[in-house]
């Protein structure tokens, strides 16, 4: 909450200090540490700490959101978006599981994928996509996404700064379609005997429920993005499920030695409750949600958006509860006064 309102602060210093600079009053003076800082105090000592901007060159701010699924809680990710148009970042990333899915109904599909859409594109900034289980159950699913947006991996360098998306469901077709069946077979059991049954299934009982895969092929496109930009000031890798959980993994083990000795953050999801690990000195941070369905007994299974700030003094990540951020009028917007996070479940 008061995060939410030292940031709207900074905000409306930082366009009061631009006006001042324009206007250039009589009297004014300049500081030489901050040339854009114009004042009129004279005394020697000053009514201000010091007048060391934190506004560096090549410094950004990201967001991130995560779950939707698994029982979509309605107007959570609206409230997220509107939000987010608050704090302003330059870019929002996503760790997967954006619209329900599982199905090859190619008429839901569309219309899941543009009821998506249509919110997303009501964010300021430009929304980058990762997909999960949910979004890529099976091979049909794939065909869609390649139709609609492109690659399902992919990369990017923003302002000195690596950006890897990955793609946990990069199976071979036909072990996606079997992981498909047994997976439809676990939830029609679940909707007769309840979650209870879920260890029971054979999906329940698959190393896939957990955790996921990336091919040979993605790692190769990985570490050749990684040598290419071996003088970039941070990389972060974004992706659905820990694949690092496998016990016979070896692709994406191949990906973190590529980038040992280097600073790197990694960010998913799926769990759908928040934890912070460190591995091979690193932040590894899985997301709670953003509207995806919750876990009450988990005490971190809850709404929020994360923002992280790069710059050459290294990255600081920030967690927000959604229901600690309220605009101006001291409400929610979009709403979301409403609207149950996870404090009242």
């Amino acid at each position: 909450m008061r995060r939410s309102l030292g940031l709207a602060g900074l905000l409306c210093a930082s366009l009061l200090l631009v006006s001042c600079a324009a206007s250039q009053p009589s009297g004014a003076t300049s500081d030489a540490a901050s040339p854009v800082f114009q004042h009129a105090v004279e005394t020697t000592e000053k009514p201000w700490t010091h007048a060391n901007f934190d506004n560096a060159p090549g410094k950004f701010t990201f967001a991130l959101f995560s779950d939707l699924t698994g029982g979509e809680r309605e107007g959570i990710f609206e409230v997220a978006i509107a939000q987010l148009n608050l704090l302003r970042p330059e870019l929002v990333m996503s760790v997967g599981d954006l619209i329900e899915g599982g199905t090859t109904n190619p008429v839901q599909l569309e219309a899941e994928w543009d009821s998506f859409d249509l919110r997303a594109d009501k964010a300021r900034a430009p929304v980058f996509y990762t997909g999960g289980n949910h979004d890529l159950t099976n091979p049909e699913m794939w065909a869609l996404w390649d139709q609609r947006y492109g690659q399902r991996y992919y990369h990017f360098v923003y302002k000195d700064t690596l950006f890897l998306v990955m793609d946990t469901e990069d199976n071979t077709a036909e072990f996606q379609w079997e992981l498909s069946r047994i997976r439809d077979e676990a939830i029609a059991i679940i909707d007769e005997q309840g979650w209870d049954a879920l260890p029971d299934t054979a999906y329940g009982k698959s190393i896939e429920r957990k955790t996921g895969r990336i091919s040979q092929g993605q790692a190769s496109y990985f570490r050749e993005v990684i040598k290419k930009n071996a003088d970039v000031k941070h990389t972060f890798i974004l992706m659905h499920k820990p694949v690092w959980e496998r016990s016979d993994e070896e692709n994406f083990a191949t990906v973190e030695s590529a980038l040992k000795g280097r600073p790197y953050t990694v960010f998913y999801g799926h769990v759908h409750s928040y934890l912070h690990e460190m591995r091979h000195g690193r932040d590894y941070i899985r997301l709670g949600t953003t509207g995806g369905v919750q876990n009450p007994t988990k005490a971190m299974a809850i709404d929020h958006v994360t923002l992280v700030t790069v710059s050459d003094q290294g990255v600081d990540i920030a967690n927000l509860r959604m229901s600690g951020i309220f605009d101006k009028t001291g409400g929610i917007p979009a709403g979301g006064d409403n609207l149950c996070f996870q404090d009242c479940q």
